[in-house]
């Protein structure tokens, strides 16, 4: 293992940090020597379209024949997946990896931090929770194992698979200049895999050229010459009314610009929370209104992507205190931080709203932490659901399942592949992540509480006197199981009176293909990938 000079050698002597670079590049062609070189998207802020870019990129090189895998060296994200061996990482290089065509793995995203407020976040390496750190302790004490883990995860990338190229996304900006030198995720990666760099920047947020600009100047003469063209994404209008912008772009950079995206509309999950604000939903004649809990600690909302790709169903998020009959469903998402959430609840007034929706015909259904506010007590032993704060180890839940959860010190991460008993038997997969042991709360009456799944323990469900439903499982990506997802939307159907779901209805896997095809369809059409390829 290559052990960085002391900084006091670095900082007397340039020789000595020319030394250290040979040693990094003579152990990475030593321990895999890549022969398809590396593609990096680097973005001049969060929310270019990094994301979208690498999955576009993946999905084209998947067609050409080539072996592509994406890569995020550090990810900060609460919409996590958990791979095959029981390892969390971000939906987003989970996403990637099918656009690959891929099992997705951990090893993709070798760092991930998941927030929890506060200026605090959780630490993932490899999948495996490590443990909770500061913003401000984080890169003294993190910097340097994270980057042992994410050269580690590179390494076994490639002795896995042979004549691979990596896809690498970038994270927020990569001249953040008071971070620059504790950056794992974006120009280290790219001098360390000498990748071909392209930058990604967002014209729908205006100064696109001061965007780009400003992000090269203020680069290093060696980070620059790593940048082999520019990607101007979520353009509106006539394209040809750019080409004078594109010009100037190429004659003061001296960079090409390899292509001019067009402003797409397919619904894709967000990488940051703050996004599902931005969401609107896409019905074009919807029959059912959903109500989303927008909860400030909300985890995993592409829970509800199946949701949102219905025609026949808009999706809205729900943000304050409100009448809530308006919705013909509701739902309770998963969170980071269930206690602190559940006191959101009670103090924004949208506990006692959900308690009255659910004395009406109202359908109610919790995932995951939503599950557990649902029901009527919440007890934090160890503080690692919010209750810290509180210097509370209990509080008490909404109270509309008589269901009673305890959190454990260790976190639940796994696969999961049932069959559901409601609201039709039918084969289930999914996936849990969760702190908690969750059962019946016996000084409740427990008589009308049903399972849902024949794992006793993955979820349950009431009916109110008025025919509606109060629910909630563990599973998330419970929606994208289109059979049991038909079944539960045709009970709130016939509660309308409307007709039943078309049994032929589309899988929702199967049009996020189509989705992801559209994608890459339109990067075909308007990007240049070839100069990359070399």
């Amino acid at each position: 293992m290559i052990r960085r000079p002391p900084r006091s050698t670095l900082s007397s002597s340039s020789a000595a940090s020319d030394v250290y670079k040979r040693q990094l590049l003579m152990e990475l062609k030593e321990n895999y020597n890549p022969k398809k070189k590396p593609i990096m998207v680097l973005g001049t802020s969060s929310g270019a379209g990094k994301s979208l870019t690498v999955t576009a990129i993946c999905r084209l090189l998947k067609n050409q024949g080539e072996k592509p895998i994406p890569f995020k060296g550090q990810n900060m994200s609460n919409n996590a997946w958990v791979d095959w061996n029981g390892g969390e990482m971000a939906y987003s290089q989970a996403l990637q990896a099918f656009a690959c065509g891929i099992i997705p793995s951990s090893e993709m995203n070798p760092i991930l931090l998941k927030p929890q407020g506060n200026s605090t976040s959780e630490v993932i390496h490899l999948g495996k929770s490590k443990g909770i750190t500061t913003a401000k302790d984080y890169y003294k004490d993190w910097f340097f194992p994270g980057w042992e883990v994410i050269k580690n995860s590179i390494n076994i990338i490639y002795k896995s698979n042979k004549n691979c190229r990596l896809v690498i996304e970038g994270a927020g900006s990569p001249v953040e200049m008071n971070l620059i030198h504790r950056d794992l995720t974006n120009l280290k990666v790219a001098k360390y895999l000498d990748a071909n760099c392209i930058l990604v920047t967002d014209i729908e947020r205006g100064g696109v050229f001061a965007q780009i600009i400003g992000t090269l100047e203020l680069m290093k003469p060696e980070e620059r010459k790593l940048i082999k063209g520019i990607l101007i994404n979520r353009f509106r209008g006539d394209l040809s009314l750019f080409e004078e912008g594109k010009k100037w772009i190429e004659n003061k950079t001296r960079i090409p610009v390899l292509g001019i995206i067009p402003w797409l509309d397919d619904k894709f999950p967000p990488e940051d929370s703050l996004d599902l604000l931005e969401r609107k939903s896409y019905a074009t004649n919807p029959e059912i209104k959903v109500g989303i809990i927008k909860l400030p600690s909300i985890s995993n909302f592409s829970d509800f992507d199946p949701l949102e790709n219905e025609e026949s169903i808009l999706v809205e998020w729900v943000i304050e205190s409100q009448d809530l009959n308006q919705y013909d469903f509701l739902i309770l998402p998963g969170s980071k931080q269930t206690i602190k959430d559940q006191i959101f609840l009670k103090e924004s007034g949208l506990s006692k709203d959900i308690k009255d929706y659910s004395t009406s015909n109202g359908n109610i259904f919790g995932i995951c932490g939503g599950l557990q506010m649902l029901g009527t007590i919440l007890e934090d032993p160890f503080f690692k659901e919010g209750s810290k704060d509180n210097l509370d180890h209990s509080i008490k839940g909404i109270g509309l399942l008589p269901i009673k959860t305890i959190f454990l010190e260790n976190k639940i991460t796994r696969q999961i592949k049932c069959e559901s008993i409601w609201p039709k038997s039918t084969k289930i997969n999914g996936y849990e992540i969760h702190n908690g042991l969750t059962e019946l709360d016996r000084s409740q009456d427990t008589l009308k509480i049903k399972p849902i799944f024949k794992n006793l323990d993955l979820g349950w469900y009431k009916e109110n006197s008025k025919g509606g439903t109060i629910a909630g499982t563990y599973i998330h990506g419970i929606f994208e199981n289109d059979e049991w997802r038909d079944n539960y939307i045709n009970l709130i159907r016939k509660s309308k009176n409307l007709a039943s779901l078309d049994k032929k209805t589309r899988s929702y896997k199967i049009k996020r293909e189509s989705i992801i095809d559209n994608l890459a369809n339109e990067f075909n059409k308007n990007f240049n990938i070839s100069s990359l390829l070399n």
